[in-house]
């Protein structure tokens, strides 16, 4: 009889329960079972136009003006496709390549000559959800190195590609290729030439031991010496990273040399862990310092947040000798810019607000 009653009284209090839900008097525990589908996931993208910009008072009002289209060009293109649902892979290759086809950068149209007075182009683009990457180095020919880099990256089971090779794949892919002169632009062939008469200069100056190398004295004027190298960092909707850069590398530099740009984990990374770095600089020393690797791993195994990792590279870079910038955004939408040179053409737009450029 206990039994019995005790299991009649149970089972009255369950109903009683299933009563009470049905009509709304239980609320706690079904609305916590509710995903919050009103909070917005955050999505951004940074870009960089090269540290090393001059000082102030030596831009024009009107060249300072056409710096800042283009960056809010490039940046808008990217943040639409992230705006529309579109990955981070694309946003950074349609902002780079807007870059690379403006004058205004040390990449693609616009790149700085090497020795011989011909431009050597690098890219890459990598992926952070998978770690996929692709880079080229040495581009003559191929109108967008960014885009090369995309397709050795999906195309190929390699990493890099370097010299002719780059060239013949583009033209497998059916890429837009383009004579080196098409590159070349009067403002770079005149500070090469500058350069060289400063090289024959010291070397009919009295004891002068300057070698016939890339690493004769640069010009005086920051702008010239190849600091315009372009990337782009980007978080989509589905918190997939993404990073990319491509550069004209250094202003007379030896034939064949390579820099960070390429080189994944030194100018370039991405990973979904942490955050999408892309640098700009003397890429001799983002290199030495695998820069764009150790602010990751300074954020996953130090924890360190992303301003405090990408500063505490650059310092270190600083230290041995080099400068430039660093731009990052990493998994949940925070940003840094970095950089110890007069200037660095910079922006980010993030979760559909203005886009925001800067020089200095």
């Amino acid at each position: 009889m206990h039994h019995c009653f005790a299991r009649t009284n149970l089972n009255s209090i369950f109903a009683l329960l299933l009563l009470m839900s049905i009509t709304g008097f239980v609320s706690v525990p079904l609305m916590a079972q509710t995903p919050n589908t009103s909070e917005k996931k955050p999505f951004g993208i940074v870009i960089h136009g090269g540290a090393g910009a001059p000082d102030k008072q030596q831009m024009t009002k009107e060249k300072e003006a056409e710096y800042h289209a283009k960056l809010k060009e490039a940046l808008q293109a990217g943040h639409t496709i992230l705006e529309r649902g579109g990955t981070s892979l694309d946003a950074v290759a349609a902002a780079i390549t807007i870059m690379e086809d403006s004058p205004l950068f040390n990449a693609g149209k616009g790149a700085v000559l090497n020795f011989v007075g011909h431009a050597e182009l690098d890219a890459s683009i990598m992926d952070g959800s998978t770690s996929a990457s692709g880079a080229v180095a040495g581009v003559k020919e191929t109108k967008n190195p960014i885009l090369l880099a995309r397709a050795v990256m999906e195309k190929t089971s390699h990493v890099m590609l370097a010299g002719e090779g780059t060239d013949l794949f583009a033209r497998e892919q059916g890429l837009p290729r383009v004579p080196n002169e098409y590159f070349i632009t009067d403002r770079r062939r005149e500070a090469w030439q500058r350069l060289k008469d400063k090289e024959k200069e010291n070397k009919t100056a009295p004891n002068n031991k300057t070698s016939d190398r890339s690493d004769a004295p640069q010009i005086p004027d920051s702008e010239e010496t190849g600091f315009g190298t372009v990337g782009a960092v980007a978080l989509d909707r589905d918190g997939n990273l993404a990073a990319g850069t491509s550069t004209g590398g250094r202003l007379n530099k030896m034939v064949g040399r390579v820099g960070d740009s390429p080189i994944i984990g030194a100018g370039n990374y991405a990973n979904n862990k942490t955050c999408a770095v892309s640098g700009t600089g003397h890429g001799e020393y983002f290199i030495r310092t695998v820069a764009a690797h150790t602010i990751s791993v300074l954020m996953e195994h130090r924890q360190r947040d992303v301003k405090t990792a990408t500063e505490t590279v650059l310092r270190e870079i600083e230290t041995m000798g080099g400068s430039g910038g660093i731009i990052a955004i990493d998994k949940e939408g925070r940003v840094a810019l970095p950089f110890n040179t007069p200037g660095m053409y910079r922006g980010y737009q993030l979760n559909g607000a203005e886009a925001n450029v800067a020089i200095w």
